[in-house]
């Protein structure tokens, strides 16, 4: 009895793998009205579309760069989950995961199609519908090295031209393939991006925005006494930024504060690490940070935060010169 292959199902196959994984990638609040392809954003990013070969959303971390190119991505795709892929650029990744490359198969090594192969063929086969692949922090990769020969064919004058890939296939990019991605601008490879891309995608700078934190507060119902010192905090710190880049906070940041607690915690998880590290050569400027922060809160309140956060800065310092 002659035995016939079966066909062998990938974890994506079987919706757990990595594009299930993704579905709802960028979005801090699945849950939220979807933009729709009248909504500012999109028209913004059609408009752009039809003079560049792609969008990058660029700024500090906490600016909703991830979540506009999420909301945007399903805007043009009509929220159709199999029109939209995501990827996230690493220092590690490679030609082989994005272009094509050989995957080890039983027996041996088989040509398999990357991210940005698999979706140009797949726009490609249904030209009436945008195809869109997001790539999250775009500046943490070569992207010269990672795009490969297809660098040139992104332009909006080239699409639709044949290259062949290092394997000898021929493939082009479809017009209706839409290229989305986000980075921060103070990543070391930033130039690499700039060189590569500069005349190529618009970039969309996304800044900290004050009006956005007060819609956020205003959502959450953060008492007023909170609301108002989070602001003079907010805008003290960005003030700083203009002359320490990285020293900027988004609004993002404070999606989710609805009390006392919820903001302490963003503090002592989130904001009290980047701006240790931003101020790192500037130990006076981070005490007036802090300072700032503190009072947000009542008297009595800040000075149990200054005890706590005079406690871990010791126990930091001792564990360092422990090892």
């Amino acid at each position: 009895m002659s035995l016939k292959p079966i066909r062998s199902l990938t974890a994506d196959d079987l919706g757990i793998g990595i594009v299930a994984a993704t579905a709802g990638h960028a979005s801090n609040r699945p849950d939220e009205p979807e933009v729709g392809i009248e909504d500012p954003l999109a028209v913004e990013a059609l408009w752009l579309l039809e003079r560049f070969g792609g969008i990058i959303y660029t700024g500090p971390p906490g600016t909703g760069k991830s979540w506009t190119a999420n909301k945007v991505a399903k805007a043009l795709t009509g929220d159709h989950a199999g029109r939209v892929r995501y990827v996230q650029f690493h220092p590690s990744y490679q030609y082989e995961d994005f272009m094509q490359g050989f995957r080890p198969r039983r027996g041996g090594f088989e040509m398999e199609d990357g991210h940005f192969v698999s979706m140009c063929k797949a726009a490609q086969e249904d030209p009436k519908h945008k195809y869109v692949l997001v790539i999250d922090e775009l500046s943490r990769g070569d992207c010269g090295r990672i795009f490969g020969e297809a660098l040139t064919y992104l332009e909006t004058t080239k699409r639709g031209l044949p290259f062949k890939l290092a394997s000898g296939e021929e493939i082009s990019v479809p017009s209706n393939l839409v290229i989305l991605a986000t980075m921060n601008p103070l990543d070391r490879g930033v130039d690499e991006v700039d060189a590569a891309f500069g005349r190529r995608f618009a970039q969309v700078l996304m800044e900290p925005s004050r009006n956005a934190l007060q819609q956020f507060m205003e959502i959450s119902e953060l008492p007023e006494s909170l609301a108002e010192g989070l602001l003079r905090f907010f805008d003290f710190v960005n003030k700083r930024a203009r002359t320490n880049p990285h020293a900027a906070v988004g609004h993002v940041f404070f999606r989710d504060v609805n009390d006392a607690d919820s903001l302490r915690a963003v503090w002592e998880y989130q904001l009290r690490f980047l701006l240790e590290k931003a101020f790192r050569l500037d130990q006076q400027g981070f005490r007036e940070v802090q300072g700032r922060w503190q009072a947000i809160f009542p008297p009595e309140e800040a000075e149990s935060d200054e005890e706590a956060m005079a406690q871990a800065s010791g126990g930091g310092q001792i564990d360092a010169e422990q090892s």
